[in-house]
C-alpha cells in the first residue's frame, strides 16, 4: 500500500506540473496570437505606407508637371525678355522713360523667378530625402516583419510539438493511472482480507488474553493462598523475592538499543568525515603541502587526525556488541549490561583523543589568523571557532563522566542507587542537548568563515571543495547529535524507570537474582509447553498414593501384560474366524431347512394324491407319522454316524454322504461366492470412490500449483511493472523539469523579445507620426503655393 500511495502522490505531482505547463502553454499561445495580431497590424501599416507612398508619388508627379510648366514659362519669359531687350535697344533713343519702367518690371520678374527656382530646388531636395528615408524605413519594417513571422512560425511549431508530446504523455499517464487503479483495487481487496484476518487474529488474541488472565488470576490466587511462607533472613537469595521476567521491557530495550545503534552509526560516520576533511584542509590551507611544506605543528596535527579511525570505529563496534547482547531471553538493567563498560571505555579513549588534538587545533586556527590575506572579520570567526572547539571538548568530557557512572553498576554491585541513576540519565539528556547546540554554533561559524574565505583572491578549487565537504560533515554531525538528543529525551522515562525490582524492595536487581529469574523463566516455559499437551484429568494425592502402592505390589510385569494382550488379540482373531464360520453354517442350515420343508411338502402332496382325500387315509397318515418320524430319526442318526467333515479355506463344514450332498455343497459354494462377490463389489466401489477422490485431489493440487505459478508470474510481472512505472515516473519528472526550465527560458526570452518589439513599434509609430505630420505640412505648403 505504501508503494501505491507513493505512486498516487507522484501522479498528483505530475498532474500539478502538467497543469502549470498547460497554463504556460496558454500564455505562449496568447503571445503567439499577440504576435500574429502585431504582424497583421504591421501589414496594415505597410499598406497605409504604400498608399501614402503612392499619394506622395502622385504629388511628386504633379509637382514635376508643375515644375515643367514653370520651366516652360520661364523659357517663354526669358525669350520675351530677350525680345524686349532687343526692342529696347532699337527704341532706346526714342523712348527713355518707358525703357526704365520695363527694366524695373523685368528686375522684379527676375527676382520672383529666382525665388521660385530656389524654392523648387529645395522642394526637390526635401522630396528626395523623404523618399529615401521612407524607402529605408519600409525595408527595415519588411525585414522586421519577416523576422517576426519566422519567430511566430517557430514558436507555433514548438507549441504544436509540445502539445502533441504532452497529449502522448497524458494518454500514457492515463493508461498508467488505469493500471494503477486496478492494482490499487486488488491491493485494497487484499488489504480488506488482511484486515479481516487481523480482526480474527485480534479476536483470537483477545480470547487467549482472557483465558491467560483467568489462568493468571487462578495461579495468583493459588500462590497467595497456598504459598504463605517467605524467607526474611536472606532476602537477596529468596526465590520468591525474585521479580518476574518482563518480556515487554526486553522488547522495548531491544528496540531502543536498535534505534540508538543507528544514531551512533550516523554519529561515527559524521565524526570520521569531519576529522578526515579537517586533515585535508590542514594540508591545503594556509599553506599547500603540494607546493611548499607545512609547519611542523600542522604536520603533527595531521598525523594525529590520521589516527581518528582507531578511536572512532570502536564506538560503533562496542555499541553493536551491546545491542547484540540484548535479547528476549536476557535481563537488561544497568547491573547486567556488561558491554556498556566497553562502550564507556571506548568513549573515554575518544575523549582523550579530542583533548590531545585540541591544542594543535587551536594553534592551526591561530596560524590561519597570522596569514597575510586574513582579514579582521576572518580573524574574529577563527576566534569564535576556537571557543566552539573548547566547548565541544568540555561537553564530551561531561558525557564521558556520565557514561562511566552508568557503566559502574555492571562492574561493582550497589554502586549507585535508583535515584542517582535517574539524576545521571537526566543530566546526560541535558548534556546531549548542549552538545547539539555547541556543534550547531560551530557549523554556523564555519559556514560564515567559508563565505568569507570564498571572497579571498588566492582561494583554490581544491580548498573550495574541501571546505564544502567539511561543511557537509558538520551538517550531518549536527543532525545526528540532534537526533540523539531528541531520542534520549523521548525515552528518558524508559531509562529512568525500573523494569525489574524485587517484590517489596526498592533496591536494584543484582546478577544473582537475574540468573534466578532466567532459570524461573525457563522452568515456566517448559511447564507451559507441557501444559499445552493433552493430559488426563488430575488424580487426588491420596488416591495417587494408593494407586502407586497397588501398582508396585502387583506381580504382573509389563512383559506379562503385553503377552496377555497378544494372547487376547489372537483369541479375538480366532473367535472372529469361528464367528464367520458359524454364520456360514447358519446360512447353510437355513437353506437346508427350507429345502427339507419343501421336500416334505412335496411328499405330503404326493401322498395325498396317491391315497386320496378320505379321512381314513388321513388317520392312516397320522398313524404312520410316528413310525415315519422314528424312521427319519434313525436315518438322521445313521447319517450322523456316517457323516464326514469337509474343510476349505473359508472354514469347516460337516457333510453327510446323502443324495443331497452334491446340491448342498453347490449351494454352499454358491452362497460363499455370492457373499465374496458382494464383498468384492463393496471393495471395488470403495476403491473406485477412493480413486475418484485421489484423482479429484490430484487435479485440485495441479490446479492450485498452476494458480500458484500464475500468481508468482503475475507478482513478478507486477513488480517489474512497478519498477518500470517508477522508472517512467522518474524519467517523466526529469523531462518535466527540463521542459519546465526550457519553457521558463523561452518565456523569459519571449518576454524580452516582446518588450524589444514593443519598443521598436513605439519608435516606428512615432516616426510614422512625424512623417505624417511632415507630409501634411508639405502638402499644405504646396496647396498654399
Amino acid at each position: 500500500m505504501a508503494n501505491v500511495t507513493d505512486l498516487q502522490t507522484k501522479y498528483s505531482k505530475l498532474a500539478q506540473e502538467y497543469s502549470k505547463l498547460r497554463a504556460q502553454n496558454q500564455v505562449l499561445k496568447k503571445a503567439v496570437v499577440d504576435e500574429q495580431a502585431n504582424s497583421a497590424s504591421f501589414k496594415e501599416q505597410l499598406k497605409q505606407r504604400d498608399q501614402s507612398l503612392r499619394k506622395q508619388e502622385q504629388e511628386m508627379d504633379s509637382l514635376s508637371f508643375r515644375n515643367q510648366q514653370l520651366a516652360k514659362r520661364v523659357e517663354l519669359l526669358q525669350e520675351e525678355l530677350a525680345a524686349s531687350e532687343a526692342k529696347g535697344k532699337k527704341g532706346k533713343s526714342k523712348v527713355d522713360s518707358p525703357s526704365q519702367h520695363g527694366l524695373q518690371t523685368q528686375s522684379v520678374f527676375d527676382e520672383d523667378l529666382q525665388k521660385k527656382i530656389e524654392e523648387n530646388e529645395r522642394l526637390h531636395i526635401q522630396f528626395y530625402e523623404a523618399d529615401e528615408q521612407h524607402r529605408r524605413q519600409e525595408a527595415d519594417l519588411r525585414a522586421r516583419l519577416d523576422e517576426v513571422e519566422k519567430d511566430s512560425e517557430q514558436h507555433q511549431a514548438v507549441v504544436d510539438g509540445l502539445t502533441t508530446k504532452y497529449m502522448e504523455t497524458i494518454e500514457r499517464l492515463q493508461g498508467d493511472k488505469a493500471r494503477l487503479e486496478v492494482k490499487a483495487q486488488t491491493l485494497e481487496r487484499e488489504a480488506k482480507e488482511c484486515r479481516m484476518r487481523t480482526e480474527e487474529c485480534q479476536q483470537q488474541l483477545r480470547r487467549c488474553q482472557s483465558e491467560l488472565n483467568k489462568q493468571v488470576k487462578q495461579s495468583s490466587s493459588v500462590i497467595q493462598e497456598k504459598v504463605p511462607f517467605n524467607d526474611t533472613k536472606l532476602s537477596d537469595y529468596n526465590s520468591l523475592n525474585v521479580p518476574s521476567h518482563n518480556r515487554r521491557h526486553q522488547l522495548k530495550s531491544r528496540d531502543v538499543a536498535g534505534q540508538a545503534l543507528g544514531f551512533i552509526q550516523d554519529l561515527v560516520a559524521a565524526l570520521l568525515n569531519f576529522h578526515s576533511y579537517t586533515e585535508q584542509r590542514v594540508h591545503i590551507y594556509p599553506l599547500d603541502s603540494s607546493i611548499e611544506p607545512i609547519s611542523p605543528l600542522n604536520q603533527k596535527f595531521s598525523q594525529y587526525l590520521h589516527e581518528n579511525a582507531a578511536y572512532v570505529r570502536p564506538l560503533e563496534d562496542s555499541f553493536l556488541q551491546l545491542h547484540q547482547s540484548i535479547t528476549e531471553d536476557t535481563v537488561t538493567v544497568l547491573e547486567t549490561v556488561v558491554n556498556l563498560k566497553s562502550f564507556a571505555d571506548n568513549f573515554s579513549s575518544y575523549t582523550h583523543f579530542l583533548q590531545k588534538i585540541l591544542p594543535y587545533q587551536l594553534k592551526s586556527l591561530e596560524e590561519e589568523c597570522e596569514a597575510t590575506l586574513c582579514t579582521a572579520v576572518l580573524t574574529a570567526k577563527n576566534q569564535e571557532l576556537q571557543s566552539d572547539v573548547k566547548r565541544v571538548t568540555s561537553v564530551f568530557e561531561k558525557l564521558k563522566s556520565y557514561l562511566n557512572l552508568l557503566a559502574l553498576p555492571s562492574v561493582q554491585q550497589d554502586a549507585m542507587p535508583q535515584s542517582s541513576t535517574s539524576a545521571v540519565f537526566t543530566q546526560l539528556a541535558s548534556c546531549l542537548h548542549s552538545l547539539h547546540d555547541v556543534i550547531q554554533e560551530m557549523s554556523k561559524h564555519y559556514n560564515q568563515k567559508a563565505g568569507l574565505e570564498q571572497e579571498l583572491p588566492t582561494i583554490t578549487q581544491k580548498l573550495r571543495t574541501t571546505t564544502e565537504c567539511l561543511l557537509g560533515s558538520l551538517a550531518s554531525l549536527t543532525s545526528s547529535t540532534g537526533k540523539i538528543a531528541t531520542f534520549f529525551s523521548n525515552n528518558l522515562d524508559f531509562f529512568t524507570s525500573s523494569g525489574y525490582s524485587p517484590r517489596g524492595s526498592t533496591l536494584a536487581l543484582n546478577p544473582l537474582q537475574a540468573e534466578s529469574m532466567l532459570a524461573n523463566k525457563k522452568k515456566a516455559a517448559a511447564y507451559i509447553h507441557a501444559v499445552k499437551k493433552p493430559r488426563p484429568q488430575s488424580v487426588p494425592y491420596r488416591e495417587a498414593l494408593s494407586n502407586r502402592r497397588i501398582l508396585t505390589s502387583s506381580t504382573e510385569s509389563r512383559e506379562g501384560l503385553t503377552q496377555q494382550v497378544q494372547q487376547s488379540q489372537e483369541k479375538i482373531a480366532r473367535l472372529e474366524q469361528e464367528k464367520e464360520h458359524w454364520l456360514l453354517e447358519a446360512q447353510l442350515g437355513k437353506v437346508r431347512l427350507e429345502k427339507e420343508n419343501q421336500r416334505i411338502a412335496d411328499l405330503e402332496v404326493q401322498l395325498a394324491a396317491a391315497l386320496g382325500e378320505s379321512p381314513n387315509c388321513r388317520l392312516l397318515m397320522a398313524a404312520a407319522g410316528t413310525p415315519a418320524q422314528s424312521h427319519e430319526e434313525a436315518e438322521t442318526e445313521q447319517k450322523a454316524e456316517s457323516s464326514t467333515l469337509c474343510t476349505s479355506l473359508v472354514g469347516m463344514l460337516c457333510t453327510t454322504p446323502t443324495v443331497e450332498h452334491v446340491g448342498d455343497e453347490e449351494s454352499r459354494e454358491q452362497l460363499i461366492k455370492t457373499h465374496y462377490m458382494a464383498r468384492v463389489g463393496e471393495l471395488t466401489t470403495q476403491l473406485q470412490i477412493s480413486d475418484s477422490k485421489a484423482v479429484h485431489f490430484h487435479s485440485e493440487c495441479r490446479a492450485l500449483a498452476k494458480r500458484l505459478a500464475i500468481a508468482e508470474t503475475s507478482r513478478e510481472t507486477l513488480s517489474e511493472e512497478v519498477k518500470v512505472a517508477n522508472q517512467n515516473i522518474t524519467r517523466l519528472q526529469d523531462e518535466l523539469t527540463t521542459t519546465k526550465r526550457s519553457y521558463e527560458d523561452q518565456l523569459s526570452m519571449m518576454s524580452d523579445h516582446l518588450c524589444s518589439m514593443n519598443e521598436t513599434l513605439s519608435k516606428q509609430r512615432e516616426e510614422i507620426d512625424t512623417l505624417k505630420l511632415s507630409s501634411k505640412g508639405n502638402a499644405k505648403k504646396n496647396k498654399g503655393r
